[in-house]
C-alpha cells in the first residue's frame, strides 16, 4: 500500500511516510500526556473513554466501541477497570437485557471536570484557529481511511 504517490517507492524515505508522521506524532502525545495521565492514575484509553461518557452519558458498550474506535474485546477490560475505580458504572439495559449501558458515576463526572482543565495548546505550538483546521483535517483523514476500509468489504 501507497503512503505517498508523489515519491518513487525506490527513494521513499521513513519521513516521507505520511502514517509514520501520524504515528510518531501519536507517541509524541503520549509522552506529553504522560504526567497529567498518571496525576489523574489513568491511562490515555481510560481518559478518552471517560471524556466520551462525559459528552454522552449512558451509552451502549457497542456505541461507545464505535465512537472510541475500539471492539468491545479491548473496550471491556477497560470498562472494568474504570469501574473497579468507581468512575463508570455497567449495567444491563431493562429495554434490551443483550444490551450494557455505561454511565460515569459521580466520581467519574469529577474527574473528568480535573481532567477538563488540560490545556495542550502551547505544547502544539499552534493558534486556535491552526488547532482547529488540523483538527478538522485529521478528522477528514480518519473518515476516508474508515470508508476505504467499508468500500473493501
Amino acid at each position: 500500500m501507497k503512503s505517498n504517490p508523489s515519491n518513487n517507492a525506490a527513494n521513499a524515505k521513513l519521513a516521507d511516510f505520511l502514517c509514520f508522521a501520524v504515528y510518531s506524532t501519536n507517541l509524541a502525545f503520549g509522552k506529553v500526556y504522560r504526567p497529567i495521565l498518571e496525576a489523574l492514575g489513568l491511562t490515555y484509553t481510560q481518559y478518552v473513554t471517560i471524556i466520551a461518557l462525559y459528552e454522552q452519558d449512558n451509552q451502549t458498550v457497542h456505541g461507545l466501541g464505535e465512537n472510541l474506535f475500539l471492539e468491545s474485546n479491548t473496550l471491556t477490560p477497560i470498562l472494568k477497570k474504570l469501574e473497579g475505580l468507581g468512575y463508570v458504572e455497567r449495567a444491563r439495559d431493562p429495554q434490551d437485557e443483550r444490551q450494557v449501558r455505561v454511565s460515569l458515576t459521580k466520581s467519574g463526572k469529577r474527574l473528568r471536570e480535573k481532567a477538563f482543565a488540560i490545556d495542550l495548546n502551547d505544547a502544539c505550538g499552534l493558534t486556535p484557529e491552526q488547532f482547529s483546521k488540523l483538527q478538522q483535517e485529521i478528522v477528514a483523514l480518519r473518515s476516508s481511511l474508515v470508508r476505504s476500509l467499508e468500500d473493501e468489504a
